[in-house]
């Protein structure tokens, strides 16, 4: 049996003013549930953009995004924002910590937003933390933290909900070979054990290759790698 469509980006396009053609052209796109795609490409051939549609961040010049069969491209900013807490996991290349929060506060920030920081989230959540290896780093603020720790703690912060899918920006782009390698093999065990979609953008292969698909994206348009 075909697992459902989490995401489908149908026919889209976008452009900024000053380019000659295009950024994203015609794009087609479908990610079902649990499946794990990467999209490669070259600095600047809109790699991020895309994924900021996808989020909702942005919205395209014409064409269609439905996320969970809600079309991104018309839902109000306060409707987009729930479906974004309750549907998405993001996690970056820099990873956006709140730097006045510890590291147990930032993991458990989507909860907070959510008023659910109840105890049965919280023991979800310790199980998590333990398996990225941060148990002993749960009250130390991000500044105290080595850059594999703080990205460890985005990618517990992201998956901690059990969302339906994941985008991931080059995760790992500030970190060594070896550590980078380590964090995403972590990240791939967890998206597996809850069951999420993962769109990763990475310039790196030997990640891209770890996933079940991978797109190119280049010179607007995306292509089978």
């Amino acid at each position: 049996m075909t697992n459902p469509i989490t995401l489908k980006v149908n026919q889209v396009q976008k452009s900024f003013p000053g380019l000659d053609q295009p950024v994203l052209d015609n794009i087609n796109l479908t990610v079902r549930a649990s499946e794990k795609i990467a999209i490669t490409g070259v600095s600047g051939s809109g790699k991020s953009t895309l994924l900021h549609l996808m989020a909702g961040l942005e919205k395209p010049d014409s064409g269609q995004i439905t996320l969970l069969d809600k079309d991104l491209t018309i839902l109000e900013s306060n409707d987009l924002s729930i479906l974004r807490n309750t549907c998405l996991g993001f996690i970056y290349q820099f990873h956006h910590l709140m730097p006045d929060f510890t590291s147990f506060e930032n993991i458990m920030m989507p909860f907070t937003i959510r008023g659910e920081h109840d105890q049965e989230n919280t023991s979800q959540s310790f199980s998590i933390i333990k398996k990225l290896g941060l148990e002993n780093r749960v009250n130390h603020y991000p500044h105290e933290l080595s850059g594999g720790e703080r990205q460890r703690v985005s990618i517990a912060r992201a998956i901690i909900t059990s969302p339906d899918i994941i985008l991931a920006d080059e995760p790992t782009g500030n970190l060594d070979n070896k550590n980078a390698s380590k964090v995403f093999d972590l990240f791939l065990e967890l998206a597996e054990e809850v069951g999420t979609s993962i769109i990763l953008v990475t310039h790196d292969l030997s990640l891209a290759k770890k996933m079940s698909k991978i797109y190119n994206l280049t010179q607007g348009k995306i292509r089978v790698g």
